[in-house]
């Protein structure tokens, strides 16, 4: 997939994600059981609905085109609930205790969070982040709805359409020639040795729980 629309759903679902885990864990607001409904519900969703809504909310309105931002909040939309709920189990395993003792310290709740909690998490939520770009790299519908395709270079992620892996797997399988066939066999297997190596890099990474 296109680096640049991974790298905006990333910026835009990954600080997102964070906050609404810490929301629910270390803040307990008053809203914390319906921003975890709300990411539960969004896990649901499907990928083909997050394009929909990107191109009803932002292209066909002409907010913006087809562009490579277009896709990366397609993207956001999907990785949000992994991030979300990845980093909320991962919060959960800080023991209590560390956030008591820098409280009996005269720490206030937000030092705690940005000294303590999240540094002490810091493998997991990377993990977090990884499974979340696991999850949608593979993703076509959005992008055929959102970054359409080019056979040329685009640089420039606020304008005009951009080429991706995934798009490019499905329109070449469809061609009906032998070799743009085989050539999509060659992107789908760069593809899955690239998912592969994002879950164990999360597998490596991921925070072991401990067994009293």
């Amino acid at each position: 997939c296109a680096l640049p629309i991974l790298f905006i759903g990333s910026i835009v679902s990954v600080p997102l994600g964070i906050a609404s885990a810490i929301y629910i864990t270390d803040m307990k607001g008053r809203l914390g059981g319906f921003v975890r409904f709300i990411v539960q519900a969004m896990s649901g969703v499907p990928s083909i609905v997050a394009g929909l809504f990107i191109l009803a909310a932002f292209i066909l309105t002409d907010f913006a085109g087809f562009s490579a931002v277009a896709g990366g909040l397609a993207y956001a939309i999907l990785m949000l609930p992994t991030v979300a709920r990845t980093s909320e189990e991962v919060l959960k395993l800080v023991p209590q205790d560390l956030r008591d003792a820098a409280t009996a310290l005269g720490s206030s709740r937000a030092r705690v969070i940005m000294k303590i909690v999240l540094p002490t998490a810091k493998a997991g939520i990377i993990t977090a982040v990884i499974l979340g770009i696991a999850r949608v790299i593979g993703e076509t519908a959005p992008l055929l709805l959102t970054t359409s395709n080019t056979n040329g270079t685009n640089l420039n992620p606020f304008k005009d359409p951009i080429a991706t892996i995934p798009v490019y797997i499905f329109q070449f399988l469809g061609s009906g020639y032998e070799t743009s066939i085989q050539r999509a066999w060659g992107a789908a297997l760069v593809l899955m040795i690239v998912v592969g190596i994002l879950f164990a890099l999360a597998r490596v990474l991921a925070p072991k729980r401990k067994v009293n």
